[in-house]
């Protein structure tokens, strides 16, 4: 499996809440970080469990996928029936078909909202 297969099989993989096929993608020694909340996940297990143990009531939708070689970006949308939705863009390095480090930008649709000075330059989405 290519770079962007891995990363679109771990996305759907999530989505199905198949942890131990997630598992499978994700290097033992993973460095996930989240510069948004100033935190890094460590290891394949501490990956796993903070995604398997995440709320239910969400699903994913991936919106693209790119890659270049090892490295692969992605952008994901994720709706929760109770928090809302979020949106997050993923830089991954993938070696030998795993996922050996990652840093996530997490954020949830209108949580920076526009400043005044912007507002007759911009149009809202």
């Amino acid at each position: 499996m290519d770079s962007s297969g891995v990363v679109e099989a771990l996305w759907d993989r999530i989505q199905a809440r198949d942890w131990s096929a997630v598992a499978d993608l994700v290097a033992e020694d993973v460095v996930v970080e989240w510069p948004i909340s100033a935190e890094r996940i460590v290891g394949n297990k501490n990956f796993v469990a903070v995604n398997s143990e995440y709320p239910e009531g969400w699903s994913i939708r991936v919106l693209r996928i790119v890659a270049d070689g090892n490295e692969v970006v992605s952008e994901v949308e994720v709706p929760h029936d109770e928090f809302g939705v979020f949106r997050a863009a993923s830089f991954w390095t993938v070696q030998q078909g795993r996922i050996v480090r990652g840093r996530e930008y997490w954020t949830s649709v209108g949580a920076d909202p526009r400043p005044e000075w912007r507002a007759a330059l911009v149009e809202p989405m």
